[in-house]
């Protein structure tokens, strides 16, 4: 090949285990072809040097979130292509390149919905952040840890929906929540396993043993932990204290220092292993958004300071207005990760999860360019999705 035609970023680029002090990374026809050492570029790329764009910051895969209600002033549980544009939009100009539509507890029409509306919009094409599918946040959870979900629509897990669900939306759903102590759970749990849906554990008052039973049923998975699950106690370890001891179960940290003390978040990244722990931002409608009145899901949610609580509530968080960045900021900043332990956690680990690591949440030849440039503060520079840049 004696020409070629694409995209050249400069920085330090953050591949598998390293950053490349002077990497760069080329871009052709929405695929990585080539990230390493700038100096290692074929010279058919050399002459588009003069084009590349350059930065003393960082360039890394784009971020994923598994775990996200809505943001821009949509919610997930209300929304057609409009809305939907809305909050991709935001969440890609905050380093988002993929995530899941997290739904609430609700009415199984309610429920039924989303599926139909993110099912249509991924059969068009996704201007911004790619809608990998569906995660489920309920309806199958505990009574007695509801958070900001409505304790009305709580039902126990139902095998009979989800055959359903999958068999008119096949591999639509990617992850659902659920209470594993519930009457029907572990059932629901095996058939999640084998039709390749995360299940996972979330609003939850399970015992240890009863989490355990749980794993050995094909769960893998922990949402928001330390947030709305029994805590660790030295003689009764609880949900947490499972989610802490068993490797097989992949965390999910919201990384704001609001919903989980940092010392906490701290111990987290120490105890799980590299590729087991995943930063999400349980992000609602009011990200993006000033201070004000908002809903999460069918509930009233007031946000001041940037913080989410339900109305009428004193200490109940209702999701957060993190983005995916800032997020990582308060990884490498405030916890003291690296910045290539940063980008496992919010790239490379959730699309494991997904089983999209074949081709996407990290840098090197083959995978589609789903990048990121950044400045030296870790501030935003650039979005591509797929090789086209966004922001």
């Amino acid at each position: 090949m004696s020409e070629v035609s694409g995209q050249l970023l400069y920085g330090k680029v953050v591949v598998p285990g390293s950053v490349i002090e002077d990497g760069a990374v080329a871009i052709q026809d929405g695929t990585i072809v080539f990230a390493g050492e700038a100096k290692n570029l074929p010279d058919s790329w050399q002459k588009l040097a003069a084009n590349g764009k350059k930065t003393d910051g960082y360039i890394v895969p784009g971020f994923i979130d598994v775990h996200v209600h809505g943001g821009s002033g949509e919610d997930f549980m209300y929304s057609g292509k409009a809305e939907l544009d809305k909050i991709t939009s935001f969440h890609c100009s905050q380093g988002t390149t993929a995530m899941l539509a997290t739904t609430m507890t609700a009415p199984k029409e309610a429920i039924d919905k989303v599926l139909r509306e993110v099912d249509a919009y991924r059969k068009q094409d996704m201007p911004f952040t790619i809608l990998e599918g569906v995660h489920m946040e309920g309806p199958f959870i505990s009574p007695k840890w509801p958070g900001a979900q409505n304790p009305e629509h709580i039902v126990n897990p139902n095998v009979e929906w989800l055959e359903s669900w999958e068999a008119q939306y096949p591999g639509l759903i990617k992850q659902v929540t659920l209470a594993p102590e519930r009457e029907g759970a572990l059932e629901a749990i095996a058939w999640m396993s084998e039709h390749g849906i995360n299940a996972a554990l979330g609003h939850t008052d399970a015992t240890y043993e009863q989490v355990e039973a749980a794993v050995e049923a094909g769960l893998r998975q922990a949402v928001h932990t330390f947030n709305a699950m029994t805590p660790i106690h030295h003689r009764k370890p609880g949900t947490a204290g499972a989610v802490l001891s068993d490797d097989r179960i992949n965390a999910e940290i919201i990384a704001d220092g609001i919903h989980v003390h940092p010392a906490c978040i701290a111990i987290l990244t120490k105890v799980k292993q590299d590729d087991n722990l995943i930063l999400i931002t349980d992000a609602m409608s009011a990200a993006g958004m000033p201070d004000g009145d908002y809903t999460i899901g069918d509930l009233p949610v007031q946000v001041k300071d940037g913080v989410a609580i339900l109305k009428g509530e004193s200490n109940s968080l209702a999701g957060s207005t993190l983005t995916m960045i800032k997020g990582f900021r308060y990884l490498v900043e405030t916890i003291g990760l690296s910045v290539e332990h940063a980008s496992r956690i919010a790239s490379h680990n959730p699309a494991k999860r997904l089983r999209i690591d074949d081709r996407t949440g990290t840098l090197e030849a083959g995978k589609q360019a789903d990048v990121l440039m950044l400045d030296n503060s870790l501030n935003i520079q650039g979005v591509w999705v797929r090789g086209r840049q966004v922001f």
